[in-house]
């Protein structure tokens, strides 16, 4: 079956940053205050806390210090007040760029935010100048091993509700609606399956290939954006250059 190619190209490079900054736990742990604001602290009755726990174990963040997030959270719900946002615009060479916020200062984070799509070569946009470029879906990456039959793996996914299956070349990517994710990700869980990544995101339509010249510009746009402790997640359509590297 078709797929959405590139995550290695386009999604490690986000991770990848984001755990050089010693970042992810910090900005997972908002996304979980959140969570348990809007809809209490038992994971089991909470769907929104559940996909953010998968989420978080999914990035190595351990099971005690989640734990102790959603106990902190539930706490100190009636204090989150943390607003979502998401921006839109252009990198440079015309890269669509989606950016998820989670702020208590709606000012700052726009000011950041516009700071480093101009300071790179490109412009905020007004809301909806790119999402229509993007579906949002849930996505689930599992690393390739020996252990796991691609056929079996496949079916599995598709029996319990998923859109779509592909394989790329060190991992399997397996696509559902955003409503079907959490149901999908129970079901591969049970069988035993491990997740380089489990979250509901914006994927683009297409990509966009850029050079080395602009995907070095872009790269400093992407640790600008992801250095801001507001900035909770980034989605663009920027196909890297093939062995490409930050």
């Amino acid at each position: 079956m078709s797929g959405h190619s590139k995550w290695h190209n386009i999604q490690a490079k986000k991770s990848k940053v984001d755990a050089k900054r010693g970042k992810i736990f910090t900005k997972i742990g908002k996304e979980i205050a959140l969570a348990v604001k809007n809809g209490g602290p038992n994971i089991d009755t909470n769907a929104k806390l559940k996909d953010v726990v998968a989420k978080a174990k999914a990035n190595n963040m351990p099971q005690d210090t989640i734990m102790r997030a959603i106990k902190k959270s539930s706490g100190e719900a009636d204090s989150v007040n943390y607003e979502e946002i998401v921006y839109e615009g252009y990198g440079p060479s015309g890269i669509a760029v989606i950016v998820n916020v989670l702020t208590d200062n709606k000012n700052r984070s726009a000011g950041n935010v516009r700071h480093a799509f101009t300071k790179y070569g490109g412009n905020m946009g007004s809301t909806g100048c790119v999402s229509f470029m993007f579906q949002k879906k849930g996505q689930m990456v599992i690393e390739k091993t020996d252990d796991i039959d691609e056929d079996e793996l496949m079916m599995m996914a598709l029996d319990a509700g998923a859109e779509d299956f592909a394989s790329e070349e060190e991992v399997y990517i397996i696509t559902t609606a955003p409503e079907d994710f959490g149901s999908v990700r129970e079901a591969l869980e049970a069988n035993g399956l491990e997740f380089l990544e489990a979250e509901v995101k914006m994927i683009p339509d297409t990509l966009t290939a850029i050079d080395e010249e602009t995907a070095a510009k872009f790269q400093k746009m992407l640790d600008a954006l992801e250095e801001d402790d507001d900035v909770q997640d980034v989605y663009h359509n920027a196909e890297f250059p093939e062995g490409w590297e930050e």
